[in-house]
């Protein structure tokens, strides 16, 4: 008979400053038999001190926090943790910090209370290559595009032409909304292969997340 490997689990942070919120969400985390819970915190600071050298592969990040708010703990573990995608946690739907957060480089967010459904549903989706976001949130992203200065066009323009025909390819279908496993279905690439030509996107189009890759090429696309 033969040993099939164990799949990797899905590695996760918490950073959230209610104490009761943060242990529910890690009991529900550390429940799920594909997911593994590296560590909870309660401030910005510890957060980004650690998650560094934790490399979750999702954290989920409060908007709110004691010592510094979530969008500066994104901009501060953005440059540090390149393999990480950060998926806000808020209570209201404040359009404007939540567009701030996804322009820091997270890559989605939640509102609070969370169903443990949903939780686990944003872990796999997010680690898949999906971004939960609404669409009044996407609305703004695309809208967005049209306040951009000729010089920010001309920039886009010139490190879209870095890009390789497959990484190009590869843009496209994410700017569709597919999953990186789909990506790798409809290239006919494995799914290892997906992800090296996402690295190499990220680092030629000097962005840190899913969001601002697919936010370039439409503004590309449509200037």
């Amino acid at each position: 008979m033969l040993n099939v490997p164990a799949k990797p689990k899905i590695t996760v942070a918490v950073v959230e400053d209610d104490a009761r919120v943060r242990q529910h969400m890690a009991n529900i985390l550390k429940r799920a038999p594909d997911v593994a819970c590296l560590g909870i915190f309660s401030n910005a600071e510890d957060a980004v001190r650690e998650i560094p050298q934790l490399r979750p592969m999702v954290v989920f990040m409060d908007i709110n926090l004691p010592d510094h708010d979530g969008v500066w703990a994104v901009q501060q573990l953005s440059p540090r943790s390149l393999q990480t995608q950060v998926v806000m946690l808020t209570v209201h739907d404040d359009t404007d910090t939540i567009f701030n957060s996804l322009a820091a480089g997270a890559s989605g967010y939640l509102l609070k209370p969370i169903q443990s459904a949903e939780l686990l549903s944003a872990v796999r989706t997010v680690s898949s290559g999906g971004v939960p976001m609404t669409s009044n949130i996407a609305r703004k992203i695309i809208q967005s595009f049209g306040n951009a200065t000729t010089a920010s066009v001309n920039s886009n323009r010139e490190e879209m032409a870095c890009l390789t025909a497959r990484e190009r390819e590869v843009l496209e279908c994410l700017a569709k909304g597919y999953l990186y496993k789909e990506v790798a279905e409809l290239l006919k690439i494995s799914y290892r292969t997906v992800h090296t030509h996402i690295e190499h996107i990220y680092e030629k189009l000097h962005v840190r997340s899913r969001t601002q890759a697919v936010a370039m090429f439409f503004d590309q696309k449509h200037s």
